[in-house]
């Protein structure tokens, strides 16, 4: 009986493949039978990886994995698994330390040097299509990105936004920058928070807005951070998925840029509101200046300060995103449905401690 044959070389590199962001992206991937590699920091990410994409009901026999450590050049590959990427021409890159409270010494190699070696590692790839850089969506506004800054000016930046969005706004600069020198056609995608799943809710991250739904939930949230203006946009975690596996394909330029959001996000407050409902406790009294929050002490708010630059009531241009996925054929699943199985599934995760 002949062997069956090879699985073909991966053309799709997924950096943090075995995070929140990651997995969902290469079940998306596999999704479409595309030959796909996740770079995995232990053998036993890979090991849990392959079995979160069997509970999924997908067959991970396809995936290539290798090991990887992005705060080192040459993203820490062994020579043999450098070599089987050789076919790779598109680059996920969503490694990030996500966790606030983090040092500078923490967060920078992580965020800021770890994209500058993925950056520099996509320049290698001779079939190289496009290296796609997940930011934030408060991240990459300015239009003339400055790298490196001086070291005075990067103390300034941390010392105003805390080491995780410090880190990550310098590394969204540093790729910009570089990656024309390079040579690189480069996208940068700016998500804003992500929650669940839309059918089943399924998210597995339990910061951010995850935290203020905790609150809420426990009956510790008497004042809502904000105005009523106050703007903290949403996208589910399938539908950015969906949207980066249709990046490659699609973008054409040199370089671009999208802000993906859902649009029909309500302000803060009405979101809150909304949320309280479904889960039958009683919504915040009011309102308290996002200033006067942090001149309390985080015992009495249980605010943590790194998270309040979030509370703005900026907008963010979709338009190139909206134009992406207009053409990928996307839409948002409908965002009431999908905040509802997300809060379920919080509740039902403990949020995060089971």
């Amino acid at each position: 009986m002949p062997s069956a044959p090879p699985h073909p070389l991966p053309q799709t590199l997924v950096l943090g493949a075995g995070g929140f962001l990651g997995r969902w992206l290469i079940l998306e991937l596999l999704g479409r039978g595309e030959p796909v590699a996740a770079a995995v920091r232990t053998t036993g990410s890979g090991t849990a990886l392959r079995a979160w994409l069997r509970e999924h009901d997908t067959d991970p026999t396809p995936l290539t994995t290798v090991t990887a450590d992005l705060t080192h050049p040459g993203l820490g590959l062994s020579p043999e698994d450098d070599a089987r990427l050789g076919e790779v021409r598109d680059v996920h890159n969503l490694a990030a330390r996500y966790q606030f409270g983090l040092t500078r010494a923490q967060a920078e190699p992580a965020n800021l040097h770890s994209a500058l070696h993925a950056l520099h590692w996509s320049a290698t790839r001779p079939r190289l299509r496009r290296l796609v850089h997940l930011s934030g969506y408060r991240v990459g506004r300015d239009p003339h990105p400055r790298h490196p800054l001086d070291q005075g000016a990067a103390a300034a930046l941390y010392a105003r936004l805390g080491a995780y969005e410090a880190s990550k706004q310098l590394a969204d600069a540093a790729v910009r920058v570089t990656a024309p020198r390079l040579g690189v056609p480069l996208t940068t995608v700016n998500p804003s928070s992500v929650i669940g799943h839309s059918a089943t809710g399924e998210a597995g991250q339990y910061l951010g807005l995850a935290q203020l739904v905790h609150q809420l939930h426990r009956g510790r949230l008497p004042l809502l951070p904000g105005t009523r203006r106050t703007f903290v946009p949403v996208v589910t975690v399938d539908h950015l998925a969906r949207f980066l596996a249709a990046v490659p394909a699609h973008d054409h330029a040199p370089s671009a840029a999208h802000t993906v959001l859902d649009p029909t996000t309500p302000a803060l407050p009405d979101l809150v509101a909304l949320l309280a409902t479904h889960l039958g406790v009683r919504p915040p009294r009011g309102l308290i200046p996002v200033p006067l929050v942090r001149r309390l002490p985080r015992a009495l708010t249980g605010a943590d300060p790194e998270t309040l630059s979030f509370l703005s009531e900026d907008r963010y241009d979709t338009t190139s995103a909206d134009h992406l996925a207009t053409a990928a054929g996307l839409t948002h699943p409908p965002l009431t449905p999908a905040l509802h199985h997300w809060a379920d599934r919080l509740v039902h995760d403990a949020f995060g401690t089971r």
